[in-house]
């Protein structure tokens, strides 16, 4: 897969929008919520474009009965893919377009971390500014290496996660 940083793009609202009608239509009642997540979620940061969906859900385990639909929107069905507790769905092969990770409503620590990061990332543009940077750094360095450039995000991603918990707590 070759890693990609771009500009942000007003686009990805939409893309977000348009994709996660089609989620709400297949899980249903059973969606309690669902969030743009990840770097394309936050305004002005530099990211690969790959929109990261996450839906909160009533039981995690009904999830799978919904492969089959996911499918048929082009999605990878990837199971917990080494988090437990998750469902993971990935579009687009190695042109990556969308990224589904499902949690229970209960899950209140990883949904937490995630909307911390996400919301901390728009609130402080520079923190924003220096990730895309490093992110944008990283691509042009390890071009065709996802996990070097995995790898190379590791301890910033790290430092900003619990930077945003702390934030997170003491702001509400």
């Amino acid at each position: 897969m070759n890693v990609v940083v771009t500009e942000y793009n007003d686009d990805w609202k939409q893309k977000f929008s348009e994709e996660s009608q089609k989620i709400k239509d297949i899980f249903g009642d059973e969606l309690i919520d669902i969030h743009h997540i990840g770097s394309t979620s936050v305004p002005g940061l530099k990211s690969k474009p790959i929109i990261d969906i996450m839906p909160v859900v009533k039981d995690i385990e009904k999830i799978d009965s919904f492969n089959e639909r996911m499918e048929q929107l082009g999605y990878e069905c990837m199971g917990e893919l080494g988090m437990k507790g998750r469902r993971y769905f990935r579009k687009g092969g190695d042109n990556r377009t969308n990224q589904v990770h499902v949690f229970q409503g209960d899950n209140k620590e990883d949904i937490t971390r995630h909307l911390a990061v996400r919301d901390y990332l728009r609130t402080y543009a520079d923190e924003a500014h220096r990730y895309g940077d490093l992110k944008e750094s990283l691509a042009k360095q390890f071009p065709r290496d996802v996990e070097a450039y995995m790898d190379g995000k590791d301890s910033f991603v790290k430092e900003l996660e619990r930077k945003a918990l702390y934030w997170c707590k003491i702001d509400k």
